[in-house]
């Protein structure tokens, strides 16, 4: 795995799998987050690719999914931006969520886990965590 700085930004890029999907989840993840500002502006496609030292195509295709998401907009003439629009970023956020639980769920069940077990498993996990800091934050 590849680390790369694009301004305050760290990007984890393992070769061997589609970049321009490394790169649109990572920037996803980082805007839902928060750690990237509601209208700040994202560097160039040129920029971007520069950093990460990737074909300027794979950052536009990122750019352009980011774009259909509604997490960025162009604005001709001066760049593309996060959106302003905090609903978006949390629906988004929402949508992210629950593929995590539907993968995570599909996981479980294919290895045989009921529901009841897979319950027990999250209680678990939540003590082990809990007991090894307690000042974690609780999910």
């Amino acid at each position: 795995m590849d680390e790369r700085q694009v301004g305050s930004l760290t990007f984890y890029l393992d070769l061997s799998q589609p970049l321009y999907e490394q790169i649109l989840q990572q920037m996803r993840n980082a805007i839902v987050k928060g750690e990237m500002a509601l209208g700040e502006k994202i560097p160039s496609v040129r920029d971007m690719a520069r950093a990460l030292k990737v074909n300027p195509n794979t950052v536009i295709r990122a750019y352009q999914e980011l774009e259909r998401d509604g997490l960025t907009e162009t604005r001709r003439g001066q760049g593309t931006f996060i959106t302003t629009s905090q609903e978006r970023v949390e629906r988004i956020r929402n949508e992210l969520a629950q593929h995590a639980i539907e993968e995570f769920l599909e996981k479980m069940q294919s290895l045989g886990y009921s529901w009841e077990e897979i319950e027990r498993c999250l209680q678990d996990k939540k003590k082990e965590d809990t007991a090894d800091d307690p000042n974690r934050r609780s999910l």
